[in-house]
């Protein structure tokens, strides 16, 4: 979208070059609703810079104030598995059912847990 910028008679024309908002590094954002509760991954967003990548976030993520703290994190700054090696990444659990809470049975004198 371009759109010509009025002029006042007399003022000098500055020449500002379109910024290429793709060159810009990819910053994830995280907010905590509230105090006591973990950062919740929100999105994502391009910026030149954490400082930036911060008052992007706010402006984005918590327009009505809903949250109490923000994070941005460089994308590149991330390492995650592909959930396509989960069984390779993570143990599967039949061959240790021991690790499920509910292979163990409870006591009638316990109760309730």
């Amino acid at each position: 979208m371009s759109y010509d910028v009025p002029q006042i008679p007399g003022e000098e024309e500055l020449e500002v070059a379109a910024s290429d908002t793709r060159q810009w590094p990819m910053w994830e954002v995280f907010v905590r609703q509230r105090r006591g509760l973990s950062h919740v991954h929100a999105g994502s967003l391009h910026a030149p810079d954490a400082e930036s990548a911060l008052q992007n976030a706010r402006d984005v993520y918590t327009r009505r104030a809903e949250g109490v703290s923000i994070w941005v994190v460089p994308s590149s700054a991330i390492t995650a598995t592909d959930p396509d090696d989960v069984d390779a990444m993570f143990d599967p659990f039949d061959e240790q059912p021991y690790r499920h809470a509910t292979y163990y049975e409870i006591p009638d004198e316990v109760g309730k847990m």
